[in-house]
């Protein structure tokens, strides 16, 4: 059986997919960073979830994201090859949020987290995403990576996680959230 380790990165450079080494503190592998910490984020979510809708749209995000990162850990001569995240996942995005959109109750008002442990493990991951948009915003906006849809899909996947928070507080009996201005 392999090892889990490898060596290679004791130096603290990582390897990219494609030629090259950079520095682990590269805003580069903190992009990616941000983007799996959000992917741990939904898993957890994933787990505590009551909606079987959740879990699937939570596993499928999850799939998304490891293509997203292996399109960010490309260089720019092979990010094409590993290119999964385009326009049309960002239209299922849209569609999913949509559909959730028309079931659930919005609030007119911020919302504290934490009405249900499952809805406070969404607003966690929302948040990580959130975090991993900026910094991959950063990326694309110095032109480190150009698929602007990786920076699309971040943003609506945060929608779509607030939406599923909302979800899973109504599921659990929670169908008027705690507002901050109460």
């Amino acid at each position: 059986m392999p090892k889990l380790y490898t060596r290679t990165g004791d130096d603290g450079f990582a390897g990219r997919l494609g030629e090259g080494r950079l520095p682990k503190n590269d805003p580069l592998f903190e992009a990616i960073g941000a983007v799996d910490e959000a992917t741990a984020a939904l898993g957890l979510a994933r787990a505590t979830s009551s909606a079987m809708q959740t879990k699937t749209l939570l596993l499928d995000t999850q799939k998304d994201l490891y293509y997203l990162m292996a399109e960010m850990s490309a260089t720019k001569e092979n990010a094409e090859r590993f290119r999964k995240i385009d326009d049309t996942r960002v239209l299922w995005l849209e569609e999913q949020t949509d559909s959730l959109q028309a079931q659930v109750n919005l609030p007119n008002e911020f919302i504290i987290p934490g009405d249900s442990i499952a809805g406070a493990h969404m607003a966690v991951a929302r948040t990580l995403v959130r975090r991993a948009e900026r910094q991959v915003a950063g990326l694309y906006n110095s032109g480190v990576i150009e698929n602007v849809d990786l920076l699309r899909y971040l943003n609506r996947l945060s929608s779509l996680c607030f939406i599923l928070e909302l979800l899973e507080n109504e599921i659990s009996g929670k169908s008027r959230p705690t507002l901050a201005k109460e």
